[in-house]
Parts: C-alpha cells; structure tokens; sequence
C-alpha cells in the first residue's frame, strides 16, 4: 500500500547545518495550507492504492497549529492509514499542544532532539535545550503518545565520546521505540560549513566518527533494538513502516513545496520555491518536474537502498561479482538474500558503486 509525504517548509529558526528546503515566513502559512489542501485533493488518489502511511515532514511541521494538522490530515482522508507521523522539534511541545495532535490522527512523533547537551545544541543552532527536549518526549508519553522517535546526531563540533555515550544512555532510559542517527554533514553553502571552512571550528576526524558510529550501533543492539537500516533503529515492530516504503520500492506521493513522489518507474517532484508552489497549486497550473527510470536506474536503486538495509537484495537480482566482497566479511548471503556485515558499514558507498551497472 502507498504512503504520501507532506512537506511542511516553515521553521522559526534554520539550523546551521540545514541545506533542505525550508522558510522563516511562517506569515505564509496560512496560505500554504490552503495550496497544500488544494494539492491533496487533487492527487490523493495518484497511487492506485489504499493509503498505509501519512509522514508530515519538514521544515518543522510542529511550527503548525493542531487546527492545520487536522485539516490536512481531513483533506487526505485515510482512515485505513497505519502509521500517520509528524515530526516535531522539542520547543514546540506542550501538553495542550500534543493532546490536539492526537485527536488530530497523528499517532507517531518523530522529536528532532540531535544532542542532549546545551552546549552541543548551540553550535549546531537548535533553538530548544536539552530539558526541553527531555520534557517533550515524557509530555508525549503522558498524551498518550506510544510510538516515538527521536532523531540525534554525532560528530557534532567539540563532541567528545562520552558526551555521545550520555546521549545514547539518555535516549535509552526514555523508554522511546526508535531512533534515528546520523553523523554530522557539512553541506555546501551552510553557515556551519562556513564556520569550518573559516576555522571556527573543526570537523570530526573519520576515526572519531567511526567509533562513535560503532557504539552506537552496539549499545542499541545491546538494548534490544532492530539495527534495520544504517541510520535507523527500532524495538522489534516499531521500524517506521512510511520509511520503510522508500528503501523497499512501495509507490508515495509527495505533497508540498520541493516534496518527491514516485510511482513507479516515474520519479516526480514539485519546485521548491514556496511563492510558485502556493501561486501554481492555487492556478491549477503547478510544473512538476519528472524523469522516468529505466532498467538500470532501477537496479541501481535496488542496490544502493537495499544494502543500506538489514534486508538486503535478492542475491538473484544482483547483476556483478560479490564474492570478493563476501570473501572479505563484508558482504553475506542469507536465505537467498545479500546483506551488509557491520564491517562494511563504514565503507557501503564503495561497495555499493562496485555492485551498481
């Protein structure tokens, strides 16, 4: 079944490592919605299919009111929905706030937390503190909220290992259902990566980052946590199912400024300027940009989403010579199926670009 994506630009403050689409206008709201509805109503029915998964990301879609939330999710009228997620940054949370939410439909908060030290937080740009962020996670469980994500981030300027190992341990004693990791980007363009390139700060050396990625991925093992893609885990039944469409092939549309649909073999996507999203939706005349996969392009999407998995790919469908790759540990077959080896992690792009046509 398919999911459908919303792109909520609107952010009170950008964060210095951002390079996604994203606005400080939220006097812009309103009438973005109102384009977004417009859209919906429009598309919803795109995919063929019963809509499984409804996933409002951003930008910061918590800089939204529950009324906005609600219209939007009326708009898309899923009720055979699954899993309706919303992510949301930690200085955005009230008990008020997050009980509107889940009379709204949302019933998986996806918490952008990246660091629970204030000093760390600071020199990335998050607007919220490390309490606050703690206090939003225990105000959703007390809402009633029993799926919950939490997004942190290593690598971080100045982070040290055991500032990282606090992190984990704090993530953990929260009693969330999953988390989402990833190492610090430096993106071209950023105010980050122009404090670095200035020498305001330093980036992470690789073996740093390495071993900070190597904890973490033993600690949530430790925990009973599913390591189900290289970024991401989960308790047993809690892996993200909307996510999970986008590494396995499932059909979704995307709504919003700069949001990709894909319906297979056709990959689209809207422009991502907020004034000719809102004026092109509203005339009916919106130029969406598209490019068809072909066979290759489709193997080669097989292979590089796939292996980032703890599913893998068909050992079937692979179409170059793995058994180097298996004879140094890195690569092995299971029930007919390829799979990345924890070694291999540190250096999966490689691997994939080898196996790719």
């Amino acid at each position: 079944m398919a999911g459908i994506y919303v792109h909520i630009p609107f952010c009170k403050k950008r964060c210095l490592y951002c390079d996604f689409f994203s606005t400080t206008l939220l006097e812009r709201q309103e009438a973005y919605i109102e384009a977004v509805i417009e859209e919906i109503k429009t598309r919803r029915d795109e995919a063929g299919e019963p809509i499984r998964t409804i996933y409002l990301g951003g930008g910061t879609p918590s800089t939204l009111s529950a009324e906005a939330i609600r219209q939007i999710l009326a708009a898309i009228h899923a009720p055979e929905a699954e899993e309706v997620t919303m992510e949301m940054n930690p200085g955005d949370a009230n008990a008020t706030y997050l009980q509107a939410l889940k009379e709204a439909g949302i019933n998986r908060l996806s918490i952008g937390i990246q660091s629970f030290q204030d000093e760390l937080l600071q020199h990335i740009g998050r607007r919220h503190s490390a309490q606050q962020a703690k206090e939003a996670v225990r105000m959703a469980q007390e809402a009633g909220f029993d799926n919950l994500s939490i997004d942190l981030m290593y690598a971080l300027p100045e982070q040290t290992m055991a500032q990282w190992e606090e992190d984990i341990t704090t993530a953990l004693d929260l009693n969330i259902q999953h988390l989402s990791c990833y190492g610090l980007m430096y993106e071209p363009g950023t105010p980050l990566t122009q404090k670095m390139e200035n020498g305001e700060i330093q980036a992470t050396d690789e073996d740093t980052e390495n071993a900070m990625y190597d904890r973490l991925c033993e600690r949530m093992r430790q925990s009973g946590f599913r390591h189900y893609e290289v970024s991401n885990f989960a308790l047993p039944g809690r892996e993200s199912k909307h996510n999970s469409s986008y590494w396995d092939g499932t059909p979704y549309i995307g709504i919003g400024a700069g949001a990709h649909s894909y319906l297979p073999p056709v990959r689209s996507w809207n422009p991502d300027n907020l004034d000719g999203y809102i004026n092109g939706i509203m005339a009916h005349s919106l130029q969406r940009e598209s490019e068809t996969l072909n066979e290759k392009d489709q193997y080669n999407e097989q292979v590089m989403l796939g292996l980032r998995t703890d599913q893998g790919v068909a050992r079937s469908a692979i179409r170059r010579d793995i058994r180097p790759w298996i004879e140094a540990e890195l690569l092995r077959e299971t029930t007919g199926r390829i799979v990345a080896t924890q070694r291999a992690l540190h250096i999966l792009n490689r691997i994939i670009e080898d196996l790719m046509i």
